[in-house]
């Protein structure tokens, strides 16, 4: 089987498949139900103050503070309540000396009060109430755009948009957003040993489940983009090639998994014209790109790998997505050596500030993916890091 001729570097690699791509120009408006983990396609300025007056913050009185201050547990002060106002509605009484308001939280303040006066500090007998300590001026207020300003910046172009980003355009009033369209990703499958369902016979002869689609599919929804699966082929270059020309036509991205590399069998590669085709990273050496095409390996944990260091960033890239990574800093339990002149995907299991190594090694050992929540990177340079070390894992989001 002819060899690579020469190993790209993966950030040389990585950098040109980005510098290949363009952000996709398509925006849609879709119901906030529907927004979460889209990626926002325009700043977003709020229109209103949040909240729209000042409220209450606790249950209890309005008061002018100052009428507070004399106010111990040994020498309360006395103030009339002219007033008992429910959720949802509002006073039509100012709130003048020697006077309070009875409220509940989140009701708007009425005028001529300053501060609310905790139910529990006060006594109160029939319409007057004993005060038992001082409150300060805006104690127990939320003040009017305490949360949001009118014409205030709350959300950038690229967030990826999260349960409590979608909270607060509620709050102040969408119900809908623009947000970039999803990629479009036809995937494709090849080799002749594999089938779709379990076929117990079939097992018997040399036959594999394949369970690259699935992952690819998952992967795709979960870094902003809309899977197309375009079947599992057989080793025929006619039909491979064929699928390629029409995945090509119909995505944005097209993954074909096996047939990288230059075995006699393998033909997706012959159908592509690369930017880069065999690179430095372990696993998944032999990943290939052109033409908005990958081709992949066929084993599932050089495939998850390659779309983690590769795909993933062509996908934000043609989202724009911002900050899609979440990366922490952690100390290894024990040495992951590594050889000089490869760029290794090293699995870990991330807790408490620690990665450990997952043992597991071969690119069709899923169960390593399985037992990992994260991952390491080694670069060309180095031989690896000492147990102990502080290293940065990314997580699986």
């Amino acid at each position: 089987m002819r060899e690579f001729k020469r190993l790209t570097p993966y950030r040389e690699a990585l950098s040109l498949l980005l510098n290949d791509l363009d952000e996709i120009p398509e925006v849609e408006e879709v119901p906030l139900d529907e927004a979460a983990g889209r990626v926002l396609a325009e700043d977003v300025v709020s229109p209103v103050d949040s909240p729209p007056f000042d409220r209450a913050a606790v249950d209890g009185y309005a008061v002018r503070a100052e009428d507070t201050f004399p106010a111990r547990e040994y020498r309360p002060v006395e103030l009339r309540v002219i007033d008992e106002v429910p959720t949802g509605s509002e006073s039509g009484k100012v709130v003048e000396p020697g006077t309070a308001v009875k409220l509940l939280t989140g009701v708007k303040m009425p005028d001529g009060a300053n501060a609310v006066l905790m139910q529990e500090m006060a006594e109160r007998e029939g319409g007057i109430i004993r005060v038992l300590r001082p409150v300060a001026p805006g104690q127990n207020v939320a003040m009017k755009g305490e949360d949001v300003r009118k014409g205030q910046t709350i959300l950038r172009k690229g967030q990826i948009l999260r349960p409590q980003d979608l909270a607060i355009l509620k709050s102040i009033g969408f119900t809908s957003v623009m947000v970039k369209r999803k990629p479009r990703v036809g995937i494709i499958v090849t080799g002749s040993e594999l089938i779709e369902g379990f076929n117990e016979e079939a097992l018997k002869h040399g036959k594999i489940i394949e369970s690259n689609s699935i992952m690819l599919k998952t992967l795709v929804r979960q870094y902003f983009g809309e899977p197309r699966f375009y079947g599992v082929l057989p080793d025929d270059e006619v039909k491979i090639g064929e699928a390629i020309k029409k995945a090509r036509s119909e995505n944005d991205l097209v993954l074909v998994t096996g047939g990288s590399a230059f075995g006699d069998m393998d033909f997706a590669h012959r159908f592509v014209e690369p930017l880069f085709h065999g690179t430095t990273i372990k696993p998944g050496r032999p990943i290939g790109y052109g033409e908005r095409t990958f081709v992949m390996s066929g084993y599932p944990v050089a495939v998850f790998a390659q779309f983690q260091l590769y795909v993933k960033h062509a996908l934000a890239k043609l989202v724009g997505a911002r900050n899609y990574e979440v990366r922490v800093k952690a100390r290894l339990t024990e040495r992951v050596p590594s050889q000089l002149g490869r760029y290794e995907f090293v699995k870990v299991w991330y807790k408490d500030g620690k990665a450990r190594p997952i043992k597991k090694k071969g690119s069709g050992i899923i169960s390593s993916l399985v037992e990992s929540n994260g991952y390491i990177e080694i670069p060309e340079d180095s031989e690896g890091y000492l147990e102990g070390e502080e290293v940065e894992v990314t997580l699986y989001s």
